[in-house]
């Protein structure tokens, strides 16, 4: 185990998190999920009995619980994951998003360093870069979000990188989209939209398709993060990493899955309005770091598809495995302190 015996993770029952807290677990480290608790408890049934677990419902808006929180918990390390995820998601609500991923998200890092945590890792986007036509898009490149997703994402860093210190060590990881299957899947991230399409409609349908994506799988940047927490912090306190595996083209992920489901799946193509594409760059985790992803892209669909089979998961338009769709469906987890949210949706 590393130095970080007690771990906080916000977010901690979604499709990162579901993933990650078991490995946390049984590396030795006491694990505490502060979590609304939107999507339900059931990814974490293969430990929510464990005796270093600790689930805590609530909601990082509410200064007071968070505080409380940290009081209580005397966390040595916070795994930062709570927000609410991707563009379309942000987008229902511009309000509601501020309030989470600005105003909350900062306010986690603010009470985290005042209570005397070690180190914060956070979630980043790689999003934050918006569209480049460099060949490779590294971190050293200016950031230039075109989402309120993004954009909040990369203020995230500013303020963490303003508020780092000799006690207080902050690294943002700019991860690529993430694929594979988690037990709080995701059926709106590229990868696994696809495979699903395949899977339960027998067709992939492509928009555009001459996006280039960059991906890594669930269980890659999992083990990124508990990378960090073994990292020598002279190295990446203040330091913003992507994290990468394979670029392709949307076009491209579509051949992959057919080839790999090897079936007679068809693909359609129809245009699109979403022209952000860029080829990110992995070289510096590699280089200063040693972090080297392990699962393919290949993996996560043969990943989705056993699980398909094994009816762990079998109806890709239920709403618990898309965000947006689950939010308008279930407004009321969004109000908070007398300001109700997303009441102009279709719920």
């Amino acid at each position: 185990m590393s130095d970080f015996p007690s771990i906080l993770v916000t977010g901690g029952a979604g499709y990162i998190g579901s993933i990650l807290v078991p490995k946390l677990l049984d590396r030795g480290h006491d694990v505490t999920i502060f979590d609304t608790f939107s999507f339900g408890r059931d990814p974490l049934d293969g430990v929510v009995d464990h005796a270093d677990l600790d689930l805590v419902e609530g909601d990082i808006r509410d200064r007071e619980r968070v505080e409380r929180l940290f009081e209580e918990g005397d966390f040595d390390a916070v795994i930062h994951l709570a927000a609410i995820s991707n563009d379309p998601s942000s987008n229902l609500d511009p309000e509601l998003t501020t309030s989470v991923n600005r105003d909350g998200v900062q306010q986690v890092m603010d009470i985290a360093r005042a209570s005397g945590v070690d180190r914060l890792l956070y979630a980043s986007s790689a999003s934050v870069y918006g569209i480049k036509e460099t060949e490779d898009v590294t971190e050293d490149l200016e950031l230039d979000p075109i989402t309120l997703y993004a954009q909040y994402k990369a203020e995230g860093e500013d303020h963490l990188n303003g508020i780092v210190d000799d006690d207080f060590c902050g690294v943002s990881v700019r991860a690529a989209t993430v694929c594979g299957y988690a037990p709080r899947l995701r059926l709106d991230l590229v990868v696994n939209i696809l495979t699903s399409h395949a899977l339960d409609r027998g067709e992939i349908r492509v928009y555009g398709g001459d996006q280039m994506r960059p991906n890594i799988h669930v269980e890659d940047i999992s083990d990124f993060y508990i990378h960090l927490l073994d990292a020598d912090r002279e190295t990446i306190n203040g330091e913003s990493y992507n994290v990468s595996n394979e670029n392709y083209t949307v076009m491209g992920l579509a051949e992959l899955i057919q080839d790999v489901l090897d079936n007679d799946v068809e693909i359609e193509v129809e245009p699109t309005d979403d022209n952000r594409s860029y080829h990110l760059s992995a070289e510096k985790v590699a280089r200063e770091l040693e972090f080297h992803p392990e699962y393919s892209i290949e993996q996560a669909v043969r990943d989705l598809q056993s699980a398909y089979r094994d009816d762990e998961w079998s109806d890709h338009d239920a709403s618990t495995h898309h965000n947006v769709e689950w939010m308008q469906e279930h407004p009321e987890d969004w109000n908070f302190g007398g300001e109700t949210y997303l009441e102009d949706t279709d719920a």
